[in-house]
């Protein structure tokens, strides 16, 4: 099975687990990748775009969390076209 079949069978099947178990599930998964990715930004390793994924998976069950991650896009490509405009 490839990587993209395995994401496309866990991506069908992930609305298919009971609220609870996906609400855990997401809770643990983002929440350790955005305390890591907070941690990396003190030490070297990929701080932000841990906190991006962290943010991301957390928003397939948190209201609060995809308001914090459209705001960080938004922040994010201002950033980007602020860069661009300055070459």
């Amino acid at each position: 099975m490839s990587n993209k079949s395995k994401f496309l069978w866990f991506a069908h099947n992930w609305k298919k687990l009971p609220h609870p178990v996906r609400w855990v599930i997401a809770a643990t998964v983002g929440s350790t990748l955005v305390i890591i990715g907070l941690i990396f930004l003190v030490l070297p390793g990929p701080g932000i775009p841990l906190i991006i994924a962290g943010l991301a998976i957390l928003a397939t069950e948190f209201a609060w969390a995809e308001v914090v991650l459209n705001k960080t896009k938004h922040h994010a490509s201002k950033a980007i076209n602020k860069v661009r405009r300055k070459k």
